[in-house]
């Protein structure tokens, strides 16, 4: 190579190295500190792609189990409420048993009469106020055999909506119960005068509302066991999901994820290349004054 003072070849060539060195530092530093291989589009186009999919994958799933988890409070807040229910049909049918025996009066019969009203009409009460999150549950609202979601409010059945689709096989499916007022299962006065257990008033009645109530528990315990199924079904769901968000996250992680020991590696690497890269710069800056010695500088 000849000796010009025009240009300076292998400063120039030094130079680009270090720019080159330093960029490559510079990516390595980013990586190392967000702890992302991935930072934006041009570290991987295809792997920012995929990454974004999943990652909007995960969160919905994380939401779905959420969803899952709601069903389950309001599932377990029906029971509940069913259960207090099941306390007053036994107390009613017990009060049925008294009131069918020869050994009470009518007087006396009016009187348990009233105790067995005052219980379907609480019956009632129970049914219609309970409610999670403004949802009631067992005045009947969810009773319907089909759903509809177009409106400010859905009707029917009630759609629970977990995964991260709207597959009907995959990513949903309905909560229905039925109503368990005193009128849906056949008792009291509310149930009207063809029921079983409309009344306990006379002998022939509180004989006849023994099969009536035994009805109605069994109506109560079919809506009970119903809500059990669907809760242990969601529970199963939600263990699903998890599992496979977990797996989803651990493919995201492999994409996006920096390995910092090879990073590491890659940092040190970039930086002894950079302090290199500036010595032989400074090296090749003094060159030139070599020409000075010809020129008798």
């Amino acid at each position: 190579m000849s000796l010009v003072i025009n240009h300076n070849l292998m400063a120039q060539n030094a130079s680009r190295n270090l720019g080159d060195s330093y960029t490559k530092l510079s990516t390595s530093v980013r990586r190392l500190s967000s702890g992302l291989r991935v930072g934006n589009a041009a570290d991987d186009a295809a792997g920012l792609a995929v990454r974004e999919l999943m990652r909007a994958d995960i969160a919905a799933l994380s939401q779905g189990v959420r969803n899952a988890n709601d069903a389950i409070s309001m599932i377990q807040t029906a029971d509940g409420a069913l259960g207090v229910i099941d306390e007053k049909l036994i107390r009613m049918k017990e009060l049925a048993e008294q009131a069918a025996t020869g050994t009470y009066t009518s007087d006396q019969r009016l009187i348990i009469d009233s105790e067995y009203q005052a219980m379907a009409s609480e019956i009632t009460r129970i049914a219609k106020m309970t409610d999670f999150n403004g949802v009631y549950l067992l005045n009947g609202n969810l009773s319907g055999d089909t759903h509809s979601g177009s409106g400010l409010q859905s009707t029917g059945k009630m759609k629970v909506h977990f995964g991260t689709a709207n597959d009907s096989s995959e990513d949903y499916y309905y909560v229905q119960i039925n109503a368990a007022t005193s009128s849906a299962l056949g008792v009291g006065t509310e149930a009207g005068s063809t029921a079983k257990a409309y009344s306990i008033s006379t002998q022939s009645a509180a004989q006849a509302a023994l099969e009536g109530l035994t009805n109605a528990i069994v109506s109560k315990d079919k809506i009970r066991a119903s809500l059990g199924a669907l809760q242990n079904r969601l529970e199963n769901t939600i263990s699903n999901l998890q599992i496979q968000a977990e797996n989803l996250q651990a493919a995201e992680s492999r994409i996006s994820d920096v390995d910092v020991s090879m990073e590491m590696t890659e940092f040190v690497r970039q930086q002894i290349l950079s302090q290199s890269a500036v010595a032989m710069l400074s090296q090749a800056n003094s060159l030139p004054r070599l020409a000075l010695n010809l020129l008798g500088g």
